[in-house]
């Protein structure tokens, strides 16, 4: 069995500086930890319960296979907030058969965010 003590997503962005300026200001996610110097250092931001990291540099294009999901409040708000700040809004607020609330955004280099907010009254905010 592996023993999980900490986990993180790891991107490498085309742009780190632009990704950090994305994350750290846009987003306003804080910081958890940097490392190294220069224009290629490393930066980890708070996920809630997890961690990202953006390092390094990558000139492939994001997988559309991986996306990032993260739980927010109050999705219209963000999409708000986030419609003023020149983000890339590919789908706004909308409530999915499921019955969560998801909007899509994209990072500078196009990987896939959800936002998605819980309803008071779905079944993930009810206790057996």
């Amino acid at each position: 069995m592996v023993h999980v003590l900490s986990s993180r997503i790891l991107l490498r962005p085309a742009d780190p500086e632009r990704s950090r300026r994305f994350y750290g200001q846009t987003l306003g996610l804080p910081v958890y930890r940097e490392f190294g110097t220069g224009p290629d250092r490393g930066t980890v931001y708070f996920l809630g319960g997890g961690f990202l990291e953006v390092s390094g540099r990558s000139a492939e294009a994001p997988s559309p296979t991986v996306q990032l999901w993260l739980q927010v409040e109050d999705a219209a708000a963000v999409h708000a907030e986030l419609t003023g700040l020149d983000v890339e809004v590919l789908r706004p607020p909308l409530r999915e058969p499921w019955g969560l609330i998801e909007m899509w955004i994209a990072d500078p280099d196009g990987h896939r965010i959800a936002m998605v907010e819980v309803p008071a009254d779905h079944p993930l905010r009810s206790r057996p």
